[in-house]
């Protein structure tokens, strides 16, 4: 039986209407920005989104038992090669999405730096799911986009100013040419 849940979760994954969740958009949204917002780190500090006025940001919301997990190779390649020119990785470790990122801040922490060599920040784990555990910043970011995750490492490319450009799913690779032109031409602004 496991092979054919298999199967039909691979299948359901190649259609990206599985990895995004359309809400509706608010102008409370869209006249707020990624740098007023406050969060806690994985190590538990706290944490000001504004010191990314000025820089490029790629928030994805992550987790470490998932089929893409893989993906924190390109995103660490991505913050590794463009971090100098203003740019960085954000990555949000979500657990809403089949139970995929369990453990406590340490065990992610430990978990990325040692499978991924992760240098980029993390923030604690959150809901990216609306609804009442909703964290503050995917409820900004669902309500200025009109999409939320619909499952790991979805990604949100955000400015400069702190507005977001674009929402990727996880089908979209750090490394495909998509996503790697759209970080290219919001570093050129």
């Amino acid at each position: 039986m496991k092979p054919l849940v298999v199967a039909v979760l691979a299948a359901l994954a190649a259609t990206s209407c599985m990895f995004e969740t359309k809400v509706e958009t608010t102008s409370a949204a869209a006249s707020a920005s990624l740098h007023q917002f406050k969060a806690v780190a994985l190590d538990g500090s706290p944490t000001d989104l504004a010191q990314y006025k000025g820089k490029v940001v790629l928030v994805v919301n992550t987790a470490s038992e998932c089929g893409y997990t893989r993906q924190y190779t390109g995103l660490q390649e991505l913050h590794a090669a463009l971090e100098s020119r203003g740019f960085t990785v954000l990555g949000v470790p979500c657990n809403d999405f089949g139970g995929q990122e369990p453990g406590s801040g340490k065990d992610i922490a430990a978990f990325c730096q040692a499978n991924y060599g992760v240098t980029f920040p993390l923030l604690e784990k959150q809901s990216v799911k609306e609804g009442a555990q909703q964290s503050p910043l995917y409820k900004w970011l669902g309500g200025a986009t009109g999409k939320l995750p619909g499952w790991n490492f979805c990604k949100y490319l955000i400015g400069k100013d702190g507005q977001p450009i674009a929402f990727y799913t996880s089908n979209t690779a750090p490394d495909s040419d998509e996503l790697k032109q759209a970080i290219e031409a919001a570093l050129a602004k």
